[in-house]
């Protein structure tokens, strides 16, 4: 399978082109090598995806035939991403909270409240 049409299918990216985009612009590395689009995957090959922020590292754990559920990632995929990377990524959403584009103004009460609560959590 090929590792865009792979990494569709499970789920990684909404499109196969987003994929195949990654792929083109160097995001994606298949035990340290870039690769692409048409790359062939096997089994137990460790891939790093390059997101915004951070690095996503998957290891393949079997080919599915078609796009598969949510559900059933665990049958395909395991997750090594380590986590620090899941920490960046947080910072990231919590810087993003707390900007307001610049003319907005102060926030309303309830905006205000939104941001109590979820800095007490």
């Amino acid at each position: 399978m090929r590792i865009d049409k792979f990494l569709w299918c499970v789920r990684v990216y909404k499109t196969r082109t987003m994929a195949t985009e990654a792929c083109r612009n160097g995001r994606l590395s298949i035990n340290g090598q870039v690769v692409k689009p048409a790359r062939e995957v096997a089994a137990n090959e460790i891939i790093e995806i390059k997101l915004h922020a951070y690095t996503r590292t998957i290891k393949i754990v079997d080919l599915p035939k078609s796009r598969v559920g949510a559900k059933l990632l665990s049958d395909y995929i395991i997750e090594l991403t380590p986590d620090e990377e899941f920490k960046k990524l947080d910072l990231i959403r919590e810087r993003l909270v707390f900007q307001r584009p610049k003319g907005t103004g102060r926030p309303t009460k309830k905006e205000r409240r939104e941001l109590d609560n979820w800095m007490n959590e």
